[in-house]
């Protein structure tokens, strides 16, 4: 992408060295670390000396902020108001489409499957009756996709993701290798006669929203007989479990080794650390931030935006702070 249109696609003031020429002679292809730049890749500081290693770099141009000011003699500079952000956006944008289109000999598409313009197929997977997938999403290696199953445009499923049937995918959603999305929730009803337990019906649906990333070896249950959620740029690390029933708004950040149990609801801009334990029918709060290895009661309310929780039951930091001081000082205190 040549450095004027990228800048203008950032929201960017592009500032030249004296002396450079015509701007759209600058091509930028991808971002790297100032360390193993090239001429055609992007870097960015957001310090006096991340700006100089920057400056020393073999990088094309430097998206930096506007607070550090510019040195005419060196670079390119693309002058932004958060440059790691802005940065994050140009990797998006100079990612190229996948090169590769088409269905691997090896796969088997049914012939009831409707496939969008682009579509790359990979060696083995399965894809099944009355499967929609959007144009350029890009299905890898060993994928199972069941019956019924729409996933949008742009998409990108690594090898062993398992589709269940019926469950819909948005647009840009990525789901990274072994996730499972859309199995049978954990809902069993007990014969308190007999002490068996017989399945309660786990025929709802899932519903993953545009932009989702869902990481590696995750896995998403469909909904009872309702339905499982996950907003619009919600971001789901390595190794979460969410249960049937939850419903997880817009931009909520999920670290690894989280679990959610059925029917909890987490709001906007939610931050969840990593291991933390969500019982059944929990209500979290837009913006709250659980800590790592928070505990959540069943049917516990967590509110207050911007306000970490933290500790088994969770509760304000600065309670719980208060709390191990406390037992420090009754620690110490002779026998």
């Amino acid at each position: 992408m040549q450095l004027p249109e990228l800048a203008e696609q950032l929201g960017a003031e592009l500032v030249l060295p004296d002396g450079a020429g015509d701007a759209p002679a600058i091509e930028i292809g991808g971002v790297a670390a100032p360390s193993n730049a090239a001429e055609w890749q992007l870097v960015f500081a957001e310090s006096e000396p991340a700006l100089a290693g920057a400056y020393a770099s073999r990088a094309g141009a430097v998206i930096t902020s506007r607070k550090l000011g510019v040195d005419r003699g060196r670079k390119p500079v693309l002058l932004v108001s958060h440059p790691k952000l802005a940065f994050a956006r140009a990797a998006e944008l100079l990612a190229p489409l996948h090169e590769q289109q088409g269905i691997h000999a090896s796969a088997h598409v049914d012939a009831g499957a409707s496939l969008g313009d682009g579509v790359l197929v990979g060696p083995n997977a399965v894809i099944t009756h009355g499967v929609r997938i959007g144009a350029y999403s890009r299905i890898d290696a060993g994928v199972v996709i069941g019956a019924n199953v729409h996933i949008g445009r742009s998409c990108h499923l690594y090898p062993r993701v398992v589709l269940y049937p019926g469950i819909e995918l948005g647009d840009r959603v990525i789901v990274h290798a072994g996730a499972v999305l859309g199995s049978d929730g954990f809902g069993y009803v007990r014969d308190s006669a007999t002490g068996e337990y017989t399945k309660f019906p786990q025929q709802g649906r899932l519903v993953i929203e545009d932009d989702v990333e869902i990481g590696a070896n995750t896995t998403i249950d469909r909904g009872a007989l309702e339905e499982t959620r996950i907003g619009q740029g919600t971001k789901l690390d390595n190794l979460v479990q969410v249960g049937h029933n939850v419903s997880i708004g817009r931009d909520v950040v999920i670290a690894a080794q989280t679990g959610i149990s059925g029917s909890s609801t987490i709001a906007d801009g939610a931050i969840v650390g990593g291991q933390v334990g969500i019982a059944d029918h929990v209500e979290i709060g837009p913006g709250a931030i659980l800590g790592a290895q928070a505990g959540i009661p069943s049917g516990k309310r967590i509110h207050g935006p911007g306000v970490v929780f933290w500790g088994t039951p969770a509760r304000p930091i600065k309670d719980y702070l208060k709390e191990l001081a406390t037992l420090a000082r009754l620690a110490r205190r002779p026998e």
